[in-house]
């Protein structure tokens, strides 16, 4: 990590210095991810465990997969799983992973690949290392963020996106303390390549020590700094945060992110998620994989499942290796 780099970060755009009369988000608290095992038993850390869900409204999960460092024979997945209700985003920053859903959809995502999917009405799925990567070993990072969809897309036919790390586009600050990746949204005039339904904004920044990046955010927008590695400060009175931490923004104009000047010789500088949405403010029901706006709407998911009719293992799927995919 950091998953894309650029030789020289002065030839990139720049994010616009704000206004006079722009408006610094406050934080509104900073919470510590806890540790737990996901799929087969890979490590991960639980982004948004304790922190209430219209404070991350549209967003709904998201957990840190790794940073770990796998001997030979140990990398993990999932096993065939369903989805209904809303979309996955998996962004690989080390390592590799592989992707099959039941509607067709699958690749490969490594180093700074994304891969979104689109559950909507249903599908099965499963995600996993290849099998060159079980058999060698090796380091492993990402994250997979769940992102809702309002009532009015939950029914939509299930879609792919395969998203290479050469479509992010790329901007740094007006100092070039920054490296900036939108892989959703946009910033400064400039789009990501993610497809979205529900409005939102996601982006990966490396923030070098001592730099201060202030993004540009929408008004009508929640705002989440989640830090993948290093240390430094968020929001307009520089509250202290740390690897695995996030930080939930009140309302503004701007998010602020600054780098510690004294970073770990393993973490050289800030790297951090930013997210953030326009909120759905609909009712959520959620169980397990299905995420709906009733109870009772979950529970037809559940038998749906049960008799076939969120699809079926393809027959061309092979248990060990061989076919991609990508992570959801």
């Amino acid at each position: 990590m950091p998953a894309v780099t650029v030789a020289d970060v002065t030839v990139l755009p720049r994010v616009p210095e704000p206004g006079p009369t722009d408006l610094d988000r406050g934080v509104r608290s900073i919470t510590t991810a806890p540790r737990g095992y996901e799929g087969e038993g890979f490590p991960v850390r639980r982004a948004f465990q304790g922190v209430e869900l219209r404070d991350l409204d549209p967003f709904l999960h998201m957990d840190q997969m790794g940073e770990v460092e796998y001997a030979p024979g140990e990398p993990k997945g999932t096993a065939w799983h369903p989805h209904r209700g809303f979309e996955t985003v998996t962004y690989i920053l080390d390592g590799e992973f592989e992707h099959q859903d039941s509607h067709g959809g699958g690749g490969s995502i490594t180093n700074g690949d994304t891969q979104w999917m689109t559950a909507g009405s249903g599908l099965l799925h499963i995600e996993k290392p290849p099998e060159a990567l079980v058999a060698s070993g090796g380091l492993f990072h990402g994250l997979q963020l769940w992102v809702n969809l309002p009532k009015a897309d939950k029914w939509l036919q299930p879609k792919y996106q395969d998203l290479r790390a050469a479509e992010a586009a790329l901007l740094t600050t007006p100092d070039g303390g920054a490296l900036i990746r939108v892989i959703a949204g946009s910033l400064a005039g400039l789009e990501g390549p993610g497809s979205t339904y529900t409005p939102m904004a996601m982006m990966h920044a490396t923030v070098s020590p001592g730099a201060r990046m202030r993004l540009p955010w929408r008004r009508d927008f929640n705002a989440l700094v989640y830090v993948l590695s290093g240390a430094g400060t968020v929001g307009r009175d520089d509250r202290p945060i740390r690897e695995g931490q996030l930080a939930v923004f009140g309302p503004g104009d701007l998010i602020t992110v600054a780098g510690n000047v004294g970073q770990d010789s393993r973490t050289p500088a800030l790297d951090v998620v930013v997210l953030g949405g326009r909120p759905i403010r609909e009712p959520v029901a959620w169980g397990g994989p299905f995420v709906m706006n009733t109870r009772e709407e979950v529970m037809t998911a559940f038998e749906d499942y049960q008799k076939g009719r969120l699809g079926v293992i393809p027959a061309t799927y092979v248990p060990h290796g061989g076919l991609g995919g990508s992570t959801s």
